[in-house]
């Protein structure tokens, strides 16, 4: 019998390691059922890519220059970039259409599955002749919110979903608060940049969510857009070996099982110093051991300045701090670990349903509110941390609620709900990437 001939897919994420990691996850998983994948970013990108050997040897990695004179090349990422550098990024990732398309004729991939930020992608596809696909890297759920609001659609309706997915109203004022200082242009630019690059994508919209915690958000999305929305799992990076034998995983083993927290809020998000203390004297008032990497927006901070004084000769043993970078999926799957103090963005909230760990919550902004309450309301998975009415963090609130989910009796339910989450994972398997394999399949042959 006839092999088929392989696909050739160009995948094209936004220049963060939240988008990336999902695309290097989708591409290991089709370059495993007959497509042939490139994926194309940055230098600043790719070089930690090909370091940790996270992609297949059947995935190609190609760069993508950035002709800006305003970022050194290792601020091409978003991966700790200074809050006020992400526009310029924007700016210089934009001019690069000339670029991407000398790559797009280069290549002739017969598929091109892009981000949510570049609508010039697609169109430089469809130009030549290139279908192209979207890949939404968050929760159906904040995509469906955020397409209610786009289209006010039906007028004058609130959000079907509003009774357990909602902003707080300190949420609120923050988010009217931040676009207070942006020009009434630039927000209405970002949410038509973000709606055409939807409406670009051929017939459907891949997700990285399943039907069974999301199935209704992608549902209403359909209705309200038109496009089939094709759920792709949860996409969770497999954790590398070479992590097992580090002094982090060997402190863990010494640690009983489900005595400790991993405390992380994503790669690109830096605390208040307000938060972080608060942060501190919970961790330190709780009854748990912590992991926590720290991320500072400017590099010369030091630790010991940064937290209360002498916190770290308080805790001892009990706790790990440092600057940097953690195998968070290794920690995670670790026996030792029973709770993990999180802003929820949506691939850490997906690592912690595959290895069954309640969550925390502590939700910092964009899509982040919105998954914490799915989680919390509708998973049952979490706990959060809830502000004050000023939208201040309490010590007392972040040790309570860290006690309450990880050691407590009355936060079984939610440990419960936790390994729940991880048997269905485990029971699906690859379910949704064979849909989407036939889905890609059937849109190139019609």
């Amino acid at each position: 019998m006839k092999k088929e001939k392989p696909i050739s897919v160009l995948m094209f994420p936004w220049l963060g390691y939240g988008h990336i990691s999902p695309f290097l996850e989708l591409a290991n998983k089709l370059s495993q059922r007959n497509f042939i994948i490139h994926l194309c970013s940055t230098k600043a990108n790719l070089t930690p890519i090909r370091e940790k050997q996270y992609s297949s040897s059947s995935i190609k990695l190609l760069e993508l220059p950035l002709l800006t004179t305003n970022l050194r090349p290792h601020q091409h990422t978003t991966n700790g970039l200074p809050p006020h550098l992400m526009d310029t990024l924007k700016q210089a990732f934009d001019s690069s259409t000339p670029q991407f398309t000398k790559i797009l004729i280069t290549l002739k991939p017969d598929l091109l599955i892009y981000d949510f930020l570049q609508p010039w992608a697609p169109l430089a596809a469809s130009q030549l002749n290139i279908p192209a696909v979207e890949f939404i890297s968050s929760s159906s759920t904040m995509t469906a919110y955020m397409w209610h609001d786009l289209l006010k659609k039906p007028k004058g309706i609130e959000f079907p979903f509003s009774s357990t997915i909602y902003y707080r109203d300190y949420e609120m004022v923050s988010i009217e608060r931040s676009k207070a200082v942006i020009p009434v242009e630039k927000i209405e630019a970002d949410k038509n940049r973000v709606g055409q690059s939807f409406v670009l994508s051929n017939h459907i919209v891949l997700i990285k969510s399943f039907n069974e915690i999301e199935g209704k958000y992608s549902n209403y999305i359909t209705s309200l857009t038109g496009k089939k929305i094709v759920p792709v799992g949860p996409l969770v990076q497999e954790p590398t070996s070479d992590d097992a034998n580090s002094d982090l995983i060997k402190w863990l083993n010494t640690k009983d099982k489900r005595s400790t927290v991993f405390v992380s809020f994503g790669s690109e998000y830096f605390l208040s110093d307000e938060d972080l203390l608060e942060i501190a004297y919970g961790l330190e008032s709780s009854k748990v051991n912590f992991i926590w990497p720290l991320r500072f927006a400017k590099e010369e901070v030091e630790i010991e300045e940064a937290l209360p004084k002498g916190f770290v000769n308080r805790v001892g043993d009990r706790g790990r701090v440092f600057k940097g970078w953690a195998p968070q999926a290794k920690i995670l799957e670790h026996s030792s670990i029973g709770g993990f103090v999180s802003h929820c963005g949506w691939s850490s909230v997906m690592e912690s349903m595959k290895y069954g760990v309640p969550i925390i919550a502590m939700p910092m902004h964009l899509d982040q509110p919105m998954n914490s309450r799915l989680i919390v309301e509708e998973v049952g998975m979490a706990v959060e941390v809830v502000r004050d009415g000023e939208g201040k963090l309490h010590w007392k609130e972040i040790a309570d609620v860290i006690n309450h989910v990880v050691v407590e009796e009355g936060g079984e339910l939610v440990r419960e709900k936790a390994n729940h989450m991880k048997g269905i994972i485990r029971s699906k398997g690859d379910e949704e990437i064979d849909q989407v394999a036939k889905e890609l399949e059937m849109l190139l042959n019609s």
